[in-house]
């Protein structure tokens, strides 16, 4: 039998961090309802609300979690800084005016005591001291790769920067793709166009090039959430690449295609263009010396031409990575 009927949990959640977590499954194991108040002013602009809402949709699905409710944003909330007897009123305001009335305020701060009798709730002090989760959203926010632990991987994934590895044919880059992703001690991402090409045979449609490119997307997605990511993802070719393959090989491509490669302009926070400079290997897949100039030049002007600034890496493997980790600050 629940401790009580309608549980209240308020909260920045900037980020969502493992502190938060125990609060809100102390508050789900005690009650037979929970709502959950995201706010902040100043908002987060590198996570806004509307994002930390997701995280908690996501971690806590209703589907498994149905007694939880996620209460939306309410208009001029207090600043941050003003006094919590303003952010009491506030707060006892807006959910008499959605008629949300917890019996039961589950908090980990000083201030929960006085919040919750604002709101003649019960007052259910969870981790306090910090003991079973040594850390606040502050020190998150000050270095949230350096206590990445802290983040279920769903969260640290929106601050894992992408990292993209460019090049025709033979140029080295699928080599060091990998090469800078285990320098860097991350997660990269293989060329997806490779696994498609070789199960098609080579026969490629527009279809393919489509799927190639949406594939190629979910594979970022899962190594930026892989718990053994750290600040980057070193990814293995891109959509704007895949556009240029459709159009050698089938003549076309499909108005998808050309919207994921647009938005490979912001999609990378760096561009790296492994070089001609390594010698042609021919794999039985390849086109020759000659045909990898016209892909290389192909790409190189696909860059110049959406406005993308890149980084020329010349040279051997190791000379390369070093390279690449100098314009990362690695």
């Amino acid at each position: 039998m629940p401790e009580f009927r309608h549980g209240l949990v308020v909260g920045k959640f900037a980020p969502l961090h493992r502190g938060h977590m125990l609060v809100l499954d102390r508050a789900l194991a005690a009650c037979d309802r929970v709502s959950v108040w995201v706010y902040s002013r100043p908002d987060f602009p590198d996570m806004p609300s509307p994002l930390r809402r997701g995280w908690l949709r996501e971690l806590y699905p209703a589907r498994l979690f149905p007694g939880l409710e996620l209460l939306p944003d309410a208009p001029n909330p207090p600043l941050n800084t003003e006094p919590d007897a303003a952010h009491r009123a506030y707060v006892r305001g807006v959910l008499d005016g959605w008629g949300v009335r917890p019996d039961a305020v589950f908090t980990s701060e000083a201030y929960g005591e006085a919040f919750a009798a604002s709101l003649g709730a019960a007052h259910v002090s969870v981790d306090a001291a910090r003991v079973t989760v040594p850390v606040s959203g502050t020190a998150l926010r000050a270095d949230v790769h350096g206590l990445r632990h802290f983040l279920d991987p769903l969260v640290y994934a929106t601050f894992v920067r992408r990292v993209v590895i460019l090049g025709a044919e033979s140029t080295g880059k699928s080599t060091l793709t990998r090469a800078l992703a285990e320098s860097l001690g991350t997660t990269w991402v293989r060329e997806y166009g490779r696994d498609v090409y070789e199960r098609e045979h080579g026969a490629l449609s527009p279809e393919h090039f489509l799927e190639i490119a949406r594939g190629h997307r979910a594979l970022e997605a899962e190594a930026a959430a892989t718990p053994g990511v750290h600040r980057w993802v070193v990814s293995d070719t891109d959509a704007a690449t895949t556009l240029m393959w459709s159009y050698l090989l089938t003549g076309t491509a499909l108005p998808e295609l050309h919207a994921l490669a647009d938005a490979c302009r912001r999609r990378y926070a760096h561009v790296f263009l492994c070089d001609t400079d390594l010698p042609h290997e021919q794999d039985g897949w390849r086109a020759n010396t000659e045909v990898r100039a016209v892909q290389q030049a192909f790409i190189r002007q696909e860059l110049h031409t959406r406005g993308v600034p890149f980084h020329d890496l010349r040279g051997t493997v190791p000379e390369r990575v070093a390279q690449a980790r100098a314009v990362l600050g690695e």
